[in-house]
């Protein structure tokens, strides 16, 4: 009974944190409409690529791939929230305090949080981007790979988050971890595969990231929906569910050995 009222404050959390998602509907959209935005650069960018290599395909991805590709990578990027600026100002602030006497644990409430805001938010760039995507490059292959997609990309939204929730409690220590987290975003945009997949990289880069979790959040996502290849697909959940497991671990220990040096500066 005790497990069962835990995990229905849970859900109430991931409701309200639904609920002011669309209190502000504005930012929502204008959040959203950035990603056309975005979107139509790469368009741009890609159409000069393949035309000035003059060739179908580059590293086995054609244009259409390319541009679901980021399509896919590029809604769950701007849906992922900011994770270290929320627990800095709670540190700076104090509120932390209040954080650590409700009777919810402080890593999991943010994760309902953290889940709850990015679904929306995916959901509705998704959207936006397959809208964009049918009227300018036309209808997908995607074949299974659409099936797989909300799965593993629940898988990358989690390792996104257990990774930036390891640079916010550098916040216990350090306060302004806001450079970290810019640190982060740019490993996520190159070796993580956001910008383009790991197989337009020279080899000895693919190897690197291959090795890093950062292809877990989006590469893997991405790659496995516009170019499933059915054998690939146990190694690529092993891959996500090993780094979940592992910073997993590593978040509970740094959380356990930041609430015992956290030194509240504020409110």
């Amino acid at each position: 009974m005790n497990s069962w009222s835990k995990s229905v404050k849970y859900v109430f959390i991931g409701k309200i944190t639904l609920r002011n998602q669309f209190a502000y509907m504005i930012d929502f959209l204008i959040r959203s409409i950035f990603l056309l935005l975005i979107l139509y650069i790469f368009l741009q960018l890609w159409q000069t690529t393949f035309h000035g290599e003059g060739t179908d395909t580059i590293a086995g991805y054609s244009f259409k791939q390319i541009m679901w590709y980021l399509v896919i990578t590029e809604s769950m990027i701007l849906a992922s929230p900011s994770l270290c600026t929320r627990v800095e100002e709670e540190v700076k602030s104090g509120d932390i305090v209040f954080k650590f006497v409700r009777p919810v644990n402080f890593v999991v409430f943010h994760f309902v949080e953290y889940m709850s805001e990015a679904a929306i938010r995916f959901i509705v760039n998704a959207i936006l981007g397959t809208l964009l995507g049918l009227l300018i490059i036309g209808p997908p292959h995607f074949g299974y790979g659409l099936l797989w997609l909300p799965f593993i990309a629940l898988c990358g939204f989690t390792v996104n988050f257990l990774l930036n929730m390891v640079l916010a409690l550098c916040a216990f220590w350090v306060e302004e971890t806001r450079g970290l987290e810019f640190v982060y975003n740019k490993f996520l945009f190159t070796i993580g595969g956001m910008l383009m997949p790991l197989e337009l990289f020279p080899d000895a880069l693919q190897q690197v990231g291959r090795w890093l979790p950062f292809q877990t959040i989006v590469y893997l996502p991405a790659k496995t929906t516009v170019a499933f290849d059915a054998s690939n697909l146990a190694g690529t959940i092993c891959t996500q569910l090993i780094w979940m497991l592992v910073i997993g671990v590593i978040v509970f220990l740094v959380y356990r050995k930041g609430v015992t040096k956290l030194n509240v500066n504020g409110g």
